[in-house]
């Protein structure tokens, strides 16, 4: 397995703020014992070949590989034509992954919207998806579908962040060009088993994310419930050190090992700077290095 690292704890800072540039981020990580660095689009201030060379270029000096490319493309929105543009931006974001050398670029279903059915959303992200497989083929790039709570940047959680909706839309793919990004934490969230849902999915299994969460002291998985339309992340969550929350990684590890995963994963990590960000890679360089699992 490879080990990259995601810069949760910055996102603002690059994505709202840009108080901090996607070169200041590899330049800090690079302090860290990762093979690559997972990238979010909206990290880029543009996506001319000359940017993205520069990019791809300041990776390559540090050692470091993009492995995957962090997406949210939204197909639950009614209009036809909003969603023929979520498409689109989707295969333009399968060219970037291409450009920066990654081999995976993340898709979602969209957001719950409430006027949307269960059946109509699962149509229309279906269909998307299929769209997107002969252009994620021609350019060697997976499609990696994550098990999602919520984009930072979204007003509804997740259409299918339930796990029965999301095995649902996963089963009518069936592609080389298609995988399962697993993300652990997203299925607490979700107020699920997350060995479940791997037991499911674990052959399907391309990349993974590596957090820990909890609620902060004195909220209730009820009260996140309450107050997930909100726009943005919901404020009582916390990120903390991989390996210190809920999430069962020694077992996790030893299930994806066992279904023969080889791939990268990636540390999306707590809220609070490097230091965490450091913590974390050292509690999981020995799993991806093939270290003890019970």
């Amino acid at each position: 397995m490879k080990l990259a690292a995601f810069p949760k704890c910055y996102i603002d800072q690059l994505v709202v703020e840009h108080s901090m540039t996607v070169f200041d981020w590899i330049a800090m990580a690079a302090e860290l014992p990762v093979d690559g660095l997972e990238m979010y689009d909206g990290f880029f201030e543009n996506l001319t070949p000359a940017y993205l060379r520069r990019v791809r270029r300041a990776l390559e000096e540090r050692n470091l590989e993009m492995p995957m490319l962090c997406c949210s493309p939204d197909f639950t929105l009614p209009d036809p034509s909003e969603r023929r543009t979520a498409v689109e931006l989707e295969k333009r974001m399968i060219d970037v992954t291409a450009e920066l050398g990654g081999e995976f670029c993340r898709v979602l279903s969209g957001q719950r919207r409430p006027e949307v059915s269960r059946q109509q959303g699962v149509a229309w992200v279906v269909e998307c998806l299929h769209e997107l497989l002969d252009y994620a083929g021609r350019k060697k790039i997976v499609l990696a579908m994550e098990n999602h709570y919520k984009d930072n940047y979204w007003q509804h959680p997740e259409f299918a962040q339930k796990s029965d909706i999301y095995l649902e839309i996963i089963s009518q793919i069936d592609s080389p060009w298609f995988g399962v990004q697993y993300d652990p934490s997203n299925t607490l969230l979700a107020g699920e088993d997350p060995i479940e849902l791997l037991d499911k999915v674990k052959h399907r299994v391309v990349t993974m994310h590596a957090s820990d969460r909890s609620l902060k002291p004195g909220h209730t998985l009820e009260e996140l419930r309450r107050v997930e339309d909100a726009i943005g992340y919901a404020q009582i969550l916390s990120h903390g050190v991989t390996g210190s929350g809920l999430n069962d990684y020694p077992r996790i590890f030893a299930t994806l090992r066992g279904a023969g995963f080889n791939g990268w994963v990636s540390i999306e990590d707590g809220l609070n700077g490097m230091d965490e960000l450091r913590q974390s890679t050292e509690y999981l360089l020995p799993y991806v290095r093939g270290g003890p699992v019970r």
